[in-house]
C-alpha cells in the first residue's frame, strides 16, 4: 500500500478519535517515506491521546527537523507544550505554548492551554489577559466566559468530562 494510503487511513481513524487504531497506520507510513513530517506529527498526536507521553516530544522534534517552515509548526509546538503541561513541566510548557501562540496567534486551543499553564504557575494576571484574548477568538464567547465559569460544572475535554478525567485516562 502506498504511504499516503496509510497516512489517510490514520487521519480518518484519528478524526474518529480512534487514536490507538491510528498509530499503526502512521507507523506503517513512516518507513515508506521517512521525510513525511506530517506522519511524525500525527503519530505524536495519537500517542499523546493514548497516554504514551514519553514518545510525543521526540516524534514532534523529528517533524520539526524535517519541515522547519511547515504551516503546522504552531500546532507542533502546541503538542510539545501540552505534553509538558500534562507531565507537570509547567515552565517548559509555557515556553513551547508561547512559541505556538506566536506561530499561530489565531488558534484558541493553544491559547487555552497557555491560560491553564499560567494558572497553574499562579500567574493569574497573565492567565486572565490570555483568557480575554482567547475569548475574542472563540465562536461561542460564553464557553470561556470566566475562569470561575470554566471551574464550574462538567465540561468535555477531548471526549472526557473534565481535564482531570482526561489526565487520569492518559
Amino acid at each position: 500500500m502506498p504511504p499516503l494510503a496509510y497516512y489517510r487511513k490514520g487521519q480518518l481513524l484519528r478524526a474518529q478519535r480512534r487514536y490507538a487504531d491510528a498509530i499503526p497506520e502512521f507507523e506503517a507510513a513512516i518507513p515508506i517515506n521517512r521525510n513525511s513530517a506530517g506522519a511524525y506529527a500525527t503519530l505524536a498526536s495519537s500517542k499523546l491521546f493514548t497516554g504514551s507521553l514519553e514518545e510525543v516530544v521526540p516524534l514532534v522534534q523529528q517533524a520539526i527537523r524535517l519541515s522547519r517552515r511547515d504551516p503546522d509548526l504552531g500546532f507542533w509546538y502546541n503538542l510539545i507544550g501540552l505534553t509538558d503541561l500534562l507531565q507537570s513541566r509547567t515552565d517548559e510548557a509555557i515556553v513551547w505554548l508561547e512559541k505556538a501562540r506566536t506561530a499561530n496567534p489565531g488558534h484558541p486551543f493553544t491559547r487555552g492551554h497557555l491560560v491553564a499553564a499560567y494558572g497553574i504557575k499562579g500567574e493569574t494576571e497573565r492567565a486572565a489577559a490570555e483568557l480575554a484574548k482567547t475569548r475574542r477568538l472563540r465562536v461561542d464567547p460564553d464557553q470561556l466566559s470566566s475562569i470561575a465559569h470554566m471551574r464550574g460544572g462538567p465540561r468535555k475535554f477531548h471526549g472526557a468530562e473534565s481535564p482531570d478525567v482526561a489526565r487520569s485516562h492518559l
